[in-house]
């Protein structure tokens, strides 16, 4: 793939961070305990970002 392939999907993979994020920052306020919230929307964050992006390696 070309470079500017694998910058698109990288951008693509971090704002699926940046949204799974927030998501989870939204889901802690409405349960009141944004401490786990966020964490929770860390967790899936990353592993978003890490699927999107090894399906750009192949």
């Amino acid at each position: 793939m070309n470079s500017s392939g694998e910058d698109k999907n990288k951008t693509v993979g971090g704002l699926l961070f940046v949204g799974c994020l927030f998501l989870g920052i939204g889901i802690g306020m409405y349960l009141e305990d944004v401490k786990i919230g966020t964490m929770i929307g860390l967790g899936v964050g990353f592993l978003v970002m890490a699927a999107t992006r090894l399906k750009s390696d192949k």
